[in-house]
This record gives structure tokens, C-alpha cells and sequence, in this order.
């Protein structure tokens, strides 16, 4: 860096470090955040990231971790400590800064105030999440689920008491609120085990719906969830829809166990992760010489969608259901089909398209009694609460040896339509008139909730393979915000449709409508 100026970034309002960008010849476009120790882009006005600057960073901060006691200002009476695990540190501490009196007269007499949103017009609970180290995959998945309406209801409403809970799992005898938490700052992941995600939810919910506005550090949930997920604890930068599987694992076996009755997944009882975001996939797979079917079920929490290789074959087959995917966006739908852009609905028409099985995956059929060719067909049995589709945008080929990002460009509705992709539709489809029950006298789970959707939160990765970064678009009444960590913006829904979805986050219409009259109302 060859430059002096320092400047400040404040959105939405004006920035200075753009002016002096602007105002200054070629290469004063990237600074440097002072606070956060990453570079800025003032042309892009967002973070970039540059190993060889990280590596730099790293180098810089284990150098000044490691100085002898003899070259600390105050004589060697005071020994600067190293980090407890030094390999697993990839950012500087993050240290707030306060001014000085100097700073304050200065700032008193040389700026004025940027304009800033009313605080009482943002929505309650948008409060930002401070990076604790790589951290945005959570930070992304989070700010999800903390505005996930069955999710939130559940945990504001007290049905998860964290006190509670560590009183019965043996805390202490005498349990109060400072005890518990004292616990949960430190009590996670020693040796009695205490740890418990739940309790960590709810903490994290009271803190961020408690109207405060200042970013949250979530150390207490990322060091539980460490306990949980031993293999991934460190401060590399992890998978977005790895962790959301593995921490709603961590609810879902730490609740269960407390219940101390047998799992019970598929009927989605079993834990709040699963009531909320379970659903039944079914599987047939039919014999090409007798037509014999079997039919299995399995439990999801949600579901993965390959990235469509090419429209042409499959533009018949999603025009056909276009009109029911969408609510106002069919002629946006048929532009994006008609130009080969990858949909979310062609992406559902692809996972539930009938797949023939080659000749090197016979399977054996009951009826024939030997190994026959068949075809294999996905359906949703019954849809949860809240669908998660999850893109997979990541490939790892164990023959080529490589791995690669697919930055294909995909178009998600706001709202969704999954009647086209239920077991009766696709049953009704496959037979006609004759509507076969689906086992004996089985009710139709397709039935028990409704079938549309509206989208209210998108997770998505910007970047290469091993070195991107997480952001979550929030739609919280009917307005979205884009959360950075710690930076809330508010933002038009064109940058949410031109953004690259990596996690998106449906919930049932009905639901959707009545979290946004209670958050209006309030």
C-alpha cells in the first residue's frame, strides 16, 4: 500500500474511500479495512479476498503473537500470550474502535453526520453477525433460520427454555440465569458433555430479537457446534450446507436423546428441526420387463438439485408446469427456458423425471426373480413446513482427480407451486384415470399441507472453490436485506435474482403471510 488517506465506508449512505478513488489517478481502487484486516474494493464497494494478503495477515499476526516478554513496552512485566492453536487462526481478533478526544474533535469539526435508517422502520431481529474467523458459511446459515417463521416462533415462544434445560441435564443444583449462562460460555464440551445446541438457539434468538442493533458474536453456538462436529472444528472456511445438515443433526440427536425415546425422523415429530424442516421423499422403481414397482420412503431435510447441463431437451417438459410454479413471473419463467438459463423449477423437473437404470445397474425383481433393467422415479411424499433446495454448485470428480465451482447463472421464483412434483401428480400422471392408493390405506400426505411456497431467504457463495464467501438475502416484510456478517443493507429484489443461489429457503404460504402481518403489526 503507497497511500496514506484514510477514508470511511458507511452504506447505504456516501462513501469516501470511493470519492478519493474516484478523485485520485489509477490504483487507489483497493484499500485496506482496518478493522477487519481484509481488503476493500472501492469500485465494487464489497470485501475481496486475496490469499497471498491473507497469508501476509496471518504471518503478521503470528510474529506479533510470538514476541519475548522483554519486548513489551511495559519492561517484560507483562508477556504477550500466544494463541492457544495457532495453525487454526486465519483472522486478526476483531477489535472495535472507540476515538480518542483528539479523534472526537476532529470528527466534531470537520464532518457531519450521514443519514442513516430509523431504526424503528428496520424489522425486529435484523441484527448483523460478527465473523469470528472464516465464519460467514455459518453466519449465511444463521441469519436463515433466525428469520425462519415455524423456527422462530418456537424459540421466542419459550418451547425450548435454556435454563430449563440445563437444570435437567445437571448443571448445577442451584440453577439460575447467571449460572446458565456461565455454563454455556464455558460449560459446553466438558467432560459431563453439557453442550446443547438448542440452548445455544435460544440464547442466540433472545440476544438478536432484544431490539439491540449492534452485531452479535455467536462463540457460544460455534463452540457447541465444535463439540458436535469435532472434525470440522477449526477456522478454515467450511461448507454452508454442511453445516446446516450437520447442526440441525446436533438439535435433532441432542433433543432426541434428552427424550430418551427411540428416533422417529420420518414422522418429523421427533425434534423441532424436524417438524420444521422434514419432509418424505418416495422412490419407485419399476421393472422394464414385468412393470413390478417398489416403493420406498425416506425422511429429508432437504433437498439437492444438480445444475441443469442443457435446456433443450427439457424446455417441453417445464413449460408444461411453468404456469404452476410461479405466481406473477410466468412470462420472466418462459425467457429463462426459451434462453437456456437454468431454472429451479427445471432443476425439480429433472429430480423427479423417470431415469432408466443401464444394463450395468440391474436390480433384482421380486416378480421376475432375477436382475432386470428398471426405471427409477423421484417424488415428494409429503413437503414440510419449510423446503431448503440446495444447488449443487460444487463438483469433485474422484476420476479426474479435480474439483471445481459450476457459476452457472440459475433463476429461483419468489413463489413456488410444488403440486407438480407431489407423489399424486406424478402418480396421477403416470396412470391416468386409475388412481392407485399409495400403500394400503395410507392417507395421502400430500394433502395434509398446502403445496405453495414463497421464498424468504437465499444463501450464496461468491468466489472460487477454495477461497468465497457467504452472504444471505433476508425478505422480512416483503422487503429484502442483504446480510454480510456483522453489515445489514437493504437492497432491491434485482440484485436478489441476479444473485448466485446456492441455499434457498421456502416456507409454506400461509405461514410466510402471517409471520409478515405479526412482524407489521409489531
Amino acid at each position: 500500500m503507497a497511500c496514506a488517506a484514510v477514508s470511511c465506508h458507511a452504506p447505504p449512505g456516501p462513501s469516501h474511500a470511493a470519492a478519493h478513488a474516484e478523485a485520485m489517478p489509477p490504483g487507489h481502487e483497493i484499500a485496506v479495512d482496518v478493522d477487519r484486516a481484509e481488503l476493500f474494493c472501492c469500485v465494487c464497494r464489497d470485501q475481496v479476498y486475496d490469499r497471498d494478503f491473507d497469508a501476509a495477515v496471518v504471518l503478521a499476526q503470528t510474529a506479533a503473537s510470538t514476541l519475548p516478554a522483554s519486548a513489551s513496552s511495559s519492561g517484560g512485566s507483562r508477556a504477550v500470550v500466544a494463541p492457544e492453536n495457532l495453525r487454526k487462526r486465519r483472522r486478526v481478533d476483531y477489535r472495535p474502535w472507540s476515538p480518542d478526544p483528539r479523534e472526537r474533535a476532529l470528527m466534531g469539526s470537520f464532518s457531519s453526520p450521514l443519514e442513516s435508517v430509523p431504526t424503528s422502520e428496520l424489522p425486529r431481529g435484523l441484527r448483523g453477525l460478527n465473523n469470528l474467523g472464516n465464519t460467514c458459511f455459518m453466519n449465511s446459515v444463521l441469519q436463515a433460520l433466525l428469520h425462519t417463521p415455524p423456527l422462530r416462533n418456537y424459540f421466542l415462544s419459550d418451547r425450548h427454555n435454556r435454563y430449563f434445560c440445563q437444570k435437567n441435564n445437571g448443571v448445577g443444583g442451584n440453577v439460575s440465569k447467571r449460572n446458565v449462562d456461565d455454563a454455556l460460555d464455558g460449560g459446553h464440551g466438558s467432560k459431563n458433555g453439557s453442550f446443547c445446541l438448542a440452548c445455544d438457539m435460544d440464547a442466540m434468538f433472545s440476544a438478536v430479537f432484544s431490539g439491540e442493533r449492534m452485531p452479535y458474536s455467536p462463540a457460544k453456538f460455534l463452540y457447541s457446534w465444535w463439540q458436535h462436529a469435532a472434525n470440522l472444528a477449526s477456522y478454515e472456511q467450511q461448507d454452508a450446507h454442511e453445516f446446516f445438515i450437520s447442526m440441525l443433526d446436533g438439535i435433532h440427536e441432542k433433543v432426541d436423546k434428552d427424550r430418551r425415546r427411540p428416533q422417529s425422523q420420518g414422522s418429523g415429530d421427533c425434534c423441532i428441526a424436524h417438524r420444521v424442516f422434514s419432509g418424505i421423499l418416495r422412490s419407485d422403481v419399476m421393472c422394464m420387463a414385468c412393470g413390478f414397482t417398489s416403493t420406498t420412503y425416506d425422511p429429508c431435510l432437504d433437498i439437492s438439485l444438480d445444475l441443469e447441463q442443457s435446456q433443450r431437451g427439457s424446455v417441453k417438459a417445464t413449460s408444461a408446469k411453468s404456469h404452476h410454479s410461479c405466481n406473477g413471473e410466468a412470462e420472466c419463467m418462459n425467457s429463462s427456458q426459451n434462453s437456456g438459463i437454468p431454472t429451479l423449477m427445471g432443476c425439480l423437473d429433472r429430480f423427479t423425471r423417470p431415469e432408466r437404470l443401464g444394463s450395468d445397474q440391474k436390480l433384482f425383481c421380486q416378480q421376475c426373480q432375477v436382475s432386470q433393467e428398471s426405471l427409477k422415479q423421484m417424488s415428494i411424499r409429503k413437503l414440510p413446513l419449510v423446503s431448503c433446495f440446495h444447488i449443487k454448485r460444487f463438483e469433485h470428480s474422484s476420476i479426474r482427480k479435480m474439483s471445481r465451482k459450476i457459476d452457472r447463472y440459475l433463476h429461483f421464483p419468489f413463489s413456488l407451486d410444488m403440486a407438480p412434483y407431489l407423489s399424486s401428480s406424478i402418480l396421477r400422471r403416470r396412470y391416468g384415470n386409475r388412481i392407485f392408493p399409495f400403500d394400503g390405506d395410507e392417507p395421502d400426505a400430500s394433502n395434509e399441507f398446502s403445496s405453495e411456497f414463497e421464498l424468504f431467504a437465499v444463501v450464496t457463495h461468491a468466489g472460487k472453490l477454495d477461497a468465497g464467501h457467504y452472504v444471505t438475502y433476508l425478505r422480512l416484510s416483503n422487503q429484502w436485506y442483504k446480510c454480510d456478517d456483522a453489515w445489514i443493507t437493504q437492497v432491491n429484489e434485482n440484485i436478489v435474482r441476479a444473485a448466485q443461489g446456492y441455499m434457498m429457503f421456502y416456507v409454506q404460504k400461509m405461514l410466510y403471510y402471517r409471520a409478515s402481518d405479526k412482524m407489521g403489526a409489531s
